[in-house]
């Protein structure tokens, strides 16, 4: 019984609810997603890590208070995974307009998201809602968030450290990459497995 308490405190049920502070918090962080591209893409990176950085602080806040003041919502679940999302396909354009990184790099991250965007259709249509989280997917966002983060910091100045941190960066995205595609490769079964069971 103690668990199942716990369990509820701090996992709600999402509910149909749409104004929530937590999705007030997700709507400002795609909201700042465009300025955080320009920045990138005009070399002013300080603006773009201040703009980013509260970005990532708003990203553990608005789940907090989701889960501490009971406003875990359909939508809101929704809507985090876009925010992480755009923030990574926006920032690697960017980068790539500011030749920081290869284009290739852009055409196989958009390529993933494209997919995972028809399929997350396509089960709307059996009605499914998204798919959970799995490990997988959630390592390769976070390499990517970090390599680009360490590819702002490496163009703010010219030197040996920030060389190898440039160096850093592109492997870890690159990794990021690899991963990211695994996880699309799990999310596809997961929906195939789930299209046969309707059938």
């Amino acid at each position: 019984m103690g668990k199942l308490i716990i369990k509820k405190q701090y996992s709600p049920e999402p509910r149909d609810v749409y104004f929530t502070v937590p999705n007030c918090i997700s709507l400002l962080r795609i909201i700042s997603i465009p300025f955080i591209a320009v920045f990138v893409s005009r070399h002013e990176m300080i603006y773009a890590l201040i703009i980013l950085a509260l970005s990532a602080v708003s990203d553990g806040l608005d789940g907090l208070i989701a889960r501490s003041f009971n406003q875990v919502s359909k939508i809101g679940q929704i809507l985090d995974p876009i925010a992480d999302r755009l923030l990574i396909f926006s920032s690697i354009l960017a980068l790539g307009i500011a030749n920081i990184i290869p284009w290739w790099m852009l055409i196989v991250v958009g390529l993933r998201d494209l997919i995972m965007a028809a399929l997350i259709i396509v089960l709307a249509q059996h009605d499914y809602g998204p798919l959970p989280v799995h490990f997988v997917g959630k390592a390769g966002t976070a390499m990517l968030l970090i390599a680009i983060v360490s590819l702002i910091f490496a163009d703010i100045w010219t030197n040996d450290a920030t060389n190898v941190l440039h160096l850093c960066g592109l492997a870890t995205g690159i990794w990021g990459v690899g991963l990211y595609w695994l996880a699309g490769y799990i999310y596809i079964r997961q929906g195939i497995g789930l299209l046969k069971q309707d059938k």
